[in-house]
């Protein structure tokens, strides 16, 4: 697909600033007739067409953030959610919530949809199908129209912006550490395909911890869930792998998953498998979530601190909208995970 020139690279061309380029596609006094016709003419030439989102968003102060993230059901973004509410109301600030569903062009829709609906900024987490497609375009141009934008957990480095991360590798390290140091050997990873930056970021966590231990990864310990939607479907799937796994006699004495659904699904074969937890095989998993907490035996966690991350990307937003931060400056927040330890360990 050829890549669609925008304001700013339009203004990189011609060597000029970026409200140059806007004043002259307005046709306005301010810039000079011969700039404002070259600007015109090399547009035209390389069929730029106005950033419908952005546009609807310029100049319109509104005092309401619009917030999109990839699903509803996790107990980490209706945390994250919380925290951006919680922050974002005690300073005059509502809060618009669409769900992209994992789809590339529901959040495309969403976004547009929010600027229509006349909103000052947004924070985002990005849909898996945007990562898998590699086609940011929707966030870059508005970005580049000074349209402030916060990045939280699933972020894309390459778009300057603010983000706000939890530390994934430094999490899925502490967490097969933890489990090497209980005595587990052969440690299982459930885990997401590697194109989403998170769950690319707790694989290289879980393989650092194993080769600082000395254990050499074994690639049968790796299960990398299916590129599905449906929380339940991928579920399935990693039942089936598990069971496959253990029905081959391959050794599995820990189990490290990247979210709770997942290891959900673990202690759902071994409990029908009568696979004794923790005493045979110990599990460990990120989001410190509700499935957690309420599971039986209860589950070791690592806790991402989600209320933290909304607030701080509601802050961080905010900051931008009152012009406490430039929009210029680029900020990026690392949350750092802590093991809250329970029953399955």
């Amino acid at each position: 697909m050829k890549k669609r020139i925008t304001l700013k690279g339009i203004a990189n061309e011609l060597n000029v600033s970026i409200s140059t380029v806007s004043k002259s596609l307005k046709n306005s006094p301010e810039i000079g007739e011969e700039t404002r016709q070259k600007i015109i003419a090399f547009a035209k030439a390389h069929n730029y067409r106005p950033n419908n989102i952005a546009l609807s968003l310029k100049n319109r102060k509104t005092k309401t953030i619009g917030l999109i993230i990839p699903e509803i059901v996790h107990y980490f973004f209706s945390n994250v959610i919380n925290g951006i509410e919680k922050f974002a109301n005690k300073n005059g600030y509502n809060v618009i919530i669409a769900v992209s569903n994992e789809s590339f062009e529901k959040e495309v829709l969403n976004m547009e949809t929010l600027a229509n609906g006349h909103i000052d900024g947004f924070i985002i987490s990005i849909a898996k199908e945007t990562f898998k497609k590699q086609d940011f375009h929707h966030i870059q141009e508005t970005i580049d129209l000074g349209v402030p934008v916060v990045l939280f957990d699933r972020v894309f480095n390459n778009l300057k912006c603010d983000k706000v991360i939890v530390d994934d590798k430094g999490g899925a390290e502490a967490a097969t550490s933890f489990l090497i140091e209980k005595g587990k050997k052969n440690i299982l990873l459930l885990t997401t395909q590697d194109y989403i930056s998170v769950g690319n970021l707790r694989t290289q966590g879980y393989i650092e911890a194993l080769k600082k231990h000395q254990i050499i990864p074994d690639n049968r310990l790796i299960i990398k869930s299916i590129d599905e939607a449906s929380s339940e479907k991928e579920m399935s799937y990693l039942e089936k792998q598990i069971n496959n796994l253990l029905n081959q006699k391959v050794a599995i004495d820990g189990i490290f998953a990247v979210n709770e659904i997942y290891a959900a699904s673990a202690l759902k074969v071994l409990r029908k498998r009568n696979i004794n937890v923790p005493e045979e095989v110990a599990i460990i998993c990120f989001t410190d979530g509700v499935i957690s907490r309420y599971s039986s035996p209860s589950l070791t966690t690592v806790s991402q601190h989600a209320e933290e991350i909304g607030e701080v990307s509601a802050k961080l937003l905010i900051d931008k909208l009152t012009e406490a931060s430039p929009l210029e400056e680029h900020i990026t927040k690392v949350i750092n995970c802590s093991i809250v330890e329970r029953e399955s360990s």
